[in-house]
């Protein structure tokens, strides 16, 4: 049976330590311009406009790297978008459209379970967006974020899209380099520090946390951009977090020695990103901080939704306002 039900983060709990350990995701089949395999021999499947079709959360970090790329690369005519609603209970996501969500016009789903059971009857993992669904086969390409950023990064530049390049050649281990770094001790590591049942294991993640916002401060002392002269999935990657970490990860995560406005440059960053093509549509503050502070009920437990805090940037996101739920 699919497990639908709210994993915190996305992760697992070590029992052991107190802290939590991400999963792999189940579905890893690769779109390229020709349908040839994919970098490490995946199953391919040939770009084409129209026949894929993006599951989404606005709130989930690791869903928003997805639209931003979709964006950049101008695929918003060859690939349809499903969102999911903000809130995450017993059910997992589900396809309510009261928050904001707008239901899931492909095949009338309550629930994002039920589309990983379409394509895998026999599926046991976790239930997760983002999802990229091939419409000609009726199944799931690909429920990993990484990979997918990166199909859409190359496979459609023949069919018309914008020709950005967000992981070239040149710099490759320098972006994989940052993306390790960032991965483990920023992207999860809120995750780590908020979902720790351990002392330790929440002072683990905290200090490396804020070790590496410390040193990607550093990074960017005279540069716009973390591995080059020019926009890369790095800071995509990194700007996911960033845009929630204030709103968010510093108070309901207990990431709590310093906010991103606190930091010059990351915060520079992060306003650099949002002021790209199409990236301020894809902010939504509201979806951001009803999904963590009414969904995550252990931490909690009132579900009540913070009015604040005041983001200089948030009124030019497409949440519009302060995310007020």
């Amino acid at each position: 049976m699919i497990d639908g039900r709210w994993h915190p983060g996305e992760v697992t709990e070590d029992s052991k330590s107190g802290g939590y350990k991400r999963k792999d995701s189940g579905f890893r089949d690769w779109v390229t311009a020709d349908g040839g395999p994919g970098p490490d021999g995946q199953s391919g499947r040939p770009a084409a406009a129209g026949r894929y079709h993006l599951y989404v959360s606005y709130a989930c970090p690791w869903a928003h790297r997805t639209l931003i790329v979709r964006a950049l690369k101008e695929l918003e005519d060859m690939i349809g978008v499903s969102v999911v609603d903000p809130v995450m209970r017993e059910d997992g996501w589900t396809f309510g459209t009261d928050r904001g969500g707008t239901g899931d016009p492909l095949h009338g789903a309550r629930f994002l379970h039920q589309l990983y059971s379409r394509s895998r009857p026999d599926y046991s993992g976790k239930v997760t967006v983002p999802v990229l669904w091939d419409r000609e086969t009726d199944t799931i390409v690909s429920n990993e974020s990484a990979e997918i950023v990166r199909m859409l990064n190359t496979a459609f530049d023949g069919l018309g899209a914008q020709r950005l390049d967000l992981y070239p050649e040149a710099l490759r281990e320098r972006i994989d380099a940052v993306n390790a770094r960032v991965y483990a001790t920023v992207n999860n590591g809120v995750y780590r520090a908020g979902f720790a049942t351990s002392k330790a294991a929440y002072e683990e993640a905290f200090t490396e946390l804020f070790a590496s916002l410390d040193w990607l401060e550093d990074e960017l002392d005279g540069r716009d951009w973390l591995t080059g002269d020019a926009l890369s999935e790095a800071d995509i990657r990194l700007f996911t977090t960033l845009v929630r970490f204030d709103a968010v990860y510093h108070g309901h995560f207990k990431c709590n020695l310093r906010r991103i406005a606190d930091y010059p440059r990351l915060q520079a960053l992060l306003e650099r990103v949002l002021d790209l093509g199409g990236v301020s549509d894809t902010v939504h503050l509201d979806h951001i901080k009803t999904h963590y502070y009414a969904s995550h009920r252990d931490l909690n437990p009132t579900g009540i939704v913070p009015m604040g805090p005041a983001l200089p940037w948030a009124d030019r996101t497409g949440g519009g306002d302060q995310g007020l739920a």
